[in-house]
């Protein structure tokens, strides 16, 4: 979807809400380097904000370990964490029995794809396949 959608559903949902609010948008990221992310953090850490409104979980976090860290931090300081499209509100207890739910099966997904990935390369490396990079040849 658009980003500017998603914003546009953001503002809609907070308005409604009459929540005073400002945008955040990552232009330029990477797994590892999320510098509207990390502000956005940091601003939450230092109480500026009470609710942390998303889009999707998949728009804030990164991993299921990053998303179930974060969210607990947020719950601990009293942050209600929002995911519009998810409609998950974590400041409610069914919204915290849902965030847990769904994380129990995100990391039962991740960990079934890990144990496909070995037992692939393990069928691999019975059949005589050389598993890595080939090597260079100077």
């Amino acid at each position: 979807m658009n980003p500017e959608n998603q914003r546009l559903e953001l503002e809609q949902y907070a308005r409604a809400r009459g929540f005073e609010f400002d945008v955040f948008e990552e232009h330029e990221s990477s797994r590892k380097t999320r510098p509207i992310h990390e502000q956005v953090l940091n601003d939450v850490r230092s109480r500026k904000y009470d609710t942390l409104i998303v889009w999707r979980l998949d728009r804030w976090a990164r991993s299921v370990s990053e998303l179930c860290l974060e969210v607990d931090e947020f719950i601990q300081k009293g942050t209600n964490f929002v995911s519009l499209r998810d409609n998950l509100d974590f400041s409610t207890a069914t919204g915290k029995l849902q965030f847990h739910i769904l994380a129990a099966f995100a990391e039962f997904e991740r960990e079934i794809i890990r144990e496909r990935t070995l037992a692939g390369l393990d069928r691999a490396r019975a059949e005589g396949t050389k598993l890595g990079r080939p090597r260079k040849v100077v």
